[in-house]
């Protein structure tokens, strides 16, 4: 059986808690909840909790009129 030498690709993760999305961004976590009331960081609601859209927002970002 052959092995292959492609680089491994992490899969792409939709959605984060606002904790994890805090350590990745360097944001506060108050900051991220602060963003998600003020609608500049799309979300989704799971039960009580609430997750980033991370998906959403990386579309967002490479769809939005200033990226060029």
């Amino acid at each position: 059986m052959e092995t292959s030498n492609a680089p491994q690709v992490p899969a792409i993760v939709p959605v984060m808690t606002l904790e994890r999305f805090s350590e990745l961004s360097g944001l506060t976590v108050d900051t991220v909840r602060g963003q998600i009331q003020q609608g500049n960081l799309p979300f989704i609601k799971v039960g009580r909790r609430r997750l980033v859209n991370v998906a959403l927002l990386t579309a967002e970002c490479l769809h939005s009129e200033d990226w060029a």
